[in-house]
């Protein structure tokens, strides 16, 4: 053990030195990462010293996410947070989570807060959210899960369009601020005349409307029915299905049956 408190040397495997810090907070033992010099890994264990008031500081006892940029040492962002929840909140989460009343804030970073129900603590306490391209995203079991998927809306979805933030706020990913406009693939939603007309869309060479219905049941039915044709004619597009939830099999097979599809489209399905 180094000379230094919270300082542990370690080599590579290439034989190059290195050190981990770490701290134990309510018999918890809590690593810090890992640091090319011995001054930078205790930096960052004094750092949490402070700020976990194992050690008297009045500015870094009473520091807040917020206070980041001002004295973070040597301490990761992610550290940074999870610290601070632990001690103001009692709970020791591994992911950058701060606890509120009902819900929590994970920080993807210090600008990006990001709200989430409390029924949701568990998951995201071990799962780690990734960005990329603007897509938000986790991974579980060997998969990318979007976040968006587990509010049942589609990787393709268009905000505004197929779903919305109900209080403006991009962020807040609670679900009573997720309205879903559009649950199915190649189905919007429109109001004419005071009332909600559903419009089934396909994107063969462009996209051909299938039909316009008065229920989104009939519209995503609509589209399963022409991809299937399309397929029945040998067109390779691998076109996505639409599971209706919360029909049963029989009453899927109805609607199914019934509905129909657009005259342009049929000519061109009996063209191929």
């Amino acid at each position: 053990m180094s000379a230094l408190p919270g300082v542990y040397p370690a080599k590579k495997k290439s034989g190059e030195a290195y050190y981990r810090a770490s701290i134990t907070y309510r018999a918890k033992h809590i690593s810090l990462g890992s640091f090319p010099t011995e001054a930078q890994a205790n930096e960052a264990y004094r750092t949490a010293a402070a700020l976990l008031s194992v050690t008297p500081s009045a500015a870094l006892n009473a520091a807040q996410v917020e206070d980041f940029t001002k004295y973070s040492g040597n301490l990761a962002f992610d550290k940074w947070v999870t610290l601070i929840n632990f001690r103001d909140n009692g709970i020791y989460c591994r992911t950058p989570i701060y606890l509120q009343h009902r819900y929590f804030i994970y920080y993807l970073d210090l600008a990006t807060p990001l709200k989430f129900d409390a029924d949701d603590l568990f998951f995201y306490m071990t799962h780690k959210i990734m960005r990329r391209g603007g897509h938000l995203f986790v991974a579980d079991y060997g998969m990318q899960l979007s976040l968006l998927s587990r509010y049942g809306i589609r990787s393709h979805a268009v905000c505004g369009r197929d779903y919305r933030f109900v209080n403006g706020d991009p962020s807040d990913y609670r679900y009573g601020n997720i309205e879903i406009i559009n649950r199915y693939h190649g189905v919007t939603r429109r109001l004419h005349h005071g009332r909600d007309i559903y419009t089934a869309k396909i994107h063969i060479n462009g996209d051909f409307i299938i039909g316009r219905y008065s229920t989104e049941e009939e519209a995503a039915a609509a589209y399963n029915k022409a991809a299937d044709q399309l397929r029945a004619k040998g067109f390779s597009k691998n076109f996505p299905e639409n599971y209706l939830e919360n029909c049963t099999e029989r009453e899927y097979a109805r609607i199914y049956a019934g509905v129909r599809i657009s005259r342009k489209l049929r000519a061109y399905i009996d063209s191929l």
